[in-house]
């Protein structure tokens, strides 16, 4: 370089990179990450309750057995023994499925990105619950969605709404946790998936099925998918994971999806990653073949359901007098709304203070926020350790 030359500064960041924020949750996490701090923030399963012998063991069978193939690149599809494995339990719960049906994917959050990517054109349109899974926010996002909320009360997803919405505004997609959703806890029911499913089938929407949390059941009865639901079975995307009912570690994931749909995201998986880690896959399959677990999720699911319990007795008294809030019959997340005067999100910091945690609501809508909201995860803490944190909670609020 000469005198005469002046640097030029790198080209800029692309406008989705600084155009769309972080995680709330994961930027409370890391302020929170003091041992003292008694942390309803997260949506972390209680580690404890990991089963580490068992999978430790399937990872060294897998390496006893097969090293060679364990540690070689796979299929982008997935390990054939584990997508027949993932088949299998998806039809023995009423969806039937085969291995072809099923993209293995590095944790459902990969099949977010995926769908987002070979769905949705910038400026298309994405319809949402009110209030929705953050990361999928930030997915649809980034693939530059306009996202539009679709009203929902304690029942979830409003079906009169959502076909007013369809016809009007012409989405590419309705994204929906149905089963303990994240973050209310609330749960759709069957009729209410019936009606989503014909307005599906009625308008042409392809419809998301996130599904992290349906085996955590505590109480009443099994609702089937909407993917099973008349007229949704050719545009219904069912999302799985093991990273609640084995281990978030794992990064294991996985889709049902149409033909096409799925070799779209196949190709698209191609770009990002080749395949999901081998190893990792075949231990999954090897714990599946081994080890009972449906047992091991029924064992996670009655601690989970003493762990809710000790928060609904003690949640009156930590909240402002006016408060409400839910019962989820399963899943991590209890929701709460405090009167209207309240702001969760400049609450935080003296909340904080106290050594408790929680998620302020408004990060949580697509649309106009509720800043009276907040999530609270009952399922990383004792009993003990529940109470004592309300107890904080409720100092913190006065």
């Amino acid at each position: 370089m000469t005198g005469l030359e002046i640097a030029q500064a790198v080209p800029p960041l692309a406008a989705r990179a600084t155009a769309i924020g972080g995680s709330p949750v994961r930027e409370i996490l890391a302020v929170t990450a003091r041992p003292e701090v008694i942390n309803f923030a997260g949506g972390l399963p209680a580690p404890e309750l990991f089963d580490a012998d068992g999978i430790a063991a399937a990872f060294r069978d897998v390496f006893a057995h097969e090293p060679e193939r364990a540690l070689q690149y796979s299929t982008t599809e997935g390990e054939p023994v584990l997508r027949a494995a993932l088949a299998e339990r998806t039809t023995a719960r009423g969806l039937p499925t085969d291995a072809d049906d099923v993209l293995v994917t590095t944790g459902s959050q990969q099949a977010l990105s995926l769908l987002a990517t070979v769905l949705v054109e910038p400026g298309d349109t994405v319809l949402v619950e009110s209030p929705c899974y953050l990361a999928a926010l930030q997915a649809f996002a980034f693939a530059g969605a306009r996202v539009v909320a679709v009203p929902a009360d304690g029942g979830g997803i409003d079906p009169d709404a959502l076909e007013e919405l369809v016809t009007r505004e012409r989405p590419k997609l309705l994204y929906t946790v149905p089963t303990f959703q994240n973050p209310t806890g609330r749960t759709m029911a069957g009729e209410r998936r019936a009606a989503v499913a014909s307005v599906a089938a009625r308008c042409g929407v392809w419809i998301v099925e996130d599904d992290p949390y349906g085996e955590l059941r505590f109480e009443g009865e099994r609702v089937p998918w909407i993917a099973s639901c008349d007229g949704a079975q050719d545009r219904t995307v069912l999302l799985g994971s093991f990273s609640k009912v084995m281990a978030p570690g794992l990064r294991l994931g996985w889709l049902r999806a149409p033909a096409a749909l799925l070799r779209a995201c196949a190709v698209a998986k191609q770009a990002a990653d080749l395949h999901t880690p081998t190893v990792n896959q075949l231990a999954a399959a090897r714990y599946l073949a081994d080890r009972d677990l449906d047992a091991h999720v029924a064992r996670v699911a009655g601690v989970y359901r003493e762990r809710r319990d000790a928060m609904l007795a003690g949640i009156a008294d930590a909240l402002p007098a006016g408060s409400t809030w839910t019962r989820p019959e399963g899943g991590m997340f209890l929701w709460a709304r405090l009167p209207e005067s309240y702001d969760t999100t400049a609450l935080l910091r003296g909340v904080v203070e106290q050594g408790v945690a929680y998620v302020p609501g408004a990060p949580f809508y697509a649309g106009e926020p509720d800043p009276a909201t907040l999530r609270l995860c009952f399922v990383t803490q004792t009993p003990d350790e529940i109470g004592e944190g309300l107890r904080r909670l409720a100092k913190g609020f006065r």
